[in-house]
């Protein structure tokens, strides 16, 4: 069986969910493959199936030779008792599930409050491997500290990302004040450029921030585990590094940083 994953899912209101996997759904339905309804229904006769690779075809029956007898409570228990972290975030447990099985599923959540300051970048992530990094480490505010909020890649550009967020029960916030302009970042083609980079940033950037700094340490503060957020998935390479280590000078190093 391939081991290639096409969509990863997140915990939600009725329990798995892409939301990548309807951006393509959307995607389809524009060019009239698919309808525009809540069922995926192929709308042309292509023969789609056979221009699948032989294993993933294989996969494909596989799946269905196992699964195509459960519908609507019965799949939805199955879901639920297999893969109870995709549970957690469910309305409808109670109506599936026990007393002693729900407990099961909430033991799936991280129910952690100890105060960590988290950094993330999205570079080479899907939104929802990305979400559910938030959803496992218990974050409760995810600040973008990009100039520009924008991004080519589906998830990421600022209302995007803000209403997937909220979808999931995180707060979204962005502090463009505290951003690198993408031009000096367009110039960068060795370490030397990136110690150059990070070398203004603090001069320009953060010498003459101090009261963004100030609520960014406050927003920590008052939220416990929050979360600093930019393109790059090397924190090494991208200014929230510059931004953590700020705030937590600002603290006397009390607490931990986390990149995931």
């Amino acid at each position: 069986m391939s081991s290639k994953k096409y969509f990863y899912f997140v915990p939600y209101k009725y329990g798995c969910f892409s939301f990548q996997s309807y951006s393509d759904k959307r995607a389809l339905a524009n060019y009239n493959i698919l309808d525009n309804s809540d069922f995926w229904h192929i709308k042309d006769q292509t023969d789609y199936i056979s221009q699948l690779s032989d294993e993933d075809r294989t996969t494909l029956y596989n799946f269905k030779n196992k699964y195509f007898h459960l519908n609507g409570s019965k799949l939805i228990n199955y879901v639920y008792k297999n893969y109870p972290y995709y549970a957690i975030n469910s309305e409808i447990l109670n109506l599936h599930l026990s007393i002693d099985d729900i407990e099961k599923i909430n033991e799936n959540k991280n129910m952690d409050d100890s105060i960590i300051l988290f950094t993330i970048g999205y570079e080479g992530k899907s939104i929802d491997e990305y979400l559910n990094l938030l959803i496992k480490n218990n974050i409760k505010i995810l600040c973008d500290v990009r100039k520009n909020a924008l991004s080519m890649k589906y998830g990421f550009s600022k209302n995007q990302l803000k209403d997937s967020l909220h979808k999931i029960g995180i707060n979204y916030i962005h502090i463009p004040e505290l951003g690198v302009d993408s031009a000096k970042r367009k110039s960068i083609t060795n370490n030397l450029n990136y110690k150059i980079l990070f070398q203004e940033y603090q001069k320009e950037i953060i010498s003459s921030k101090l009261s963004i700094l100030e609520s960014l340490n406050n927003i920590f503060h008052l939220n416990r585990r929050i979360a600093l957020t930019c393109f790059e998935s090397d924190h090494n390479r991208c200014h929230r590094h510059i931004l953590a280590n700020e705030v937590l000078k600002l603290n006397h190093y009390n607490y931990k940083l986390y990149n995931i």
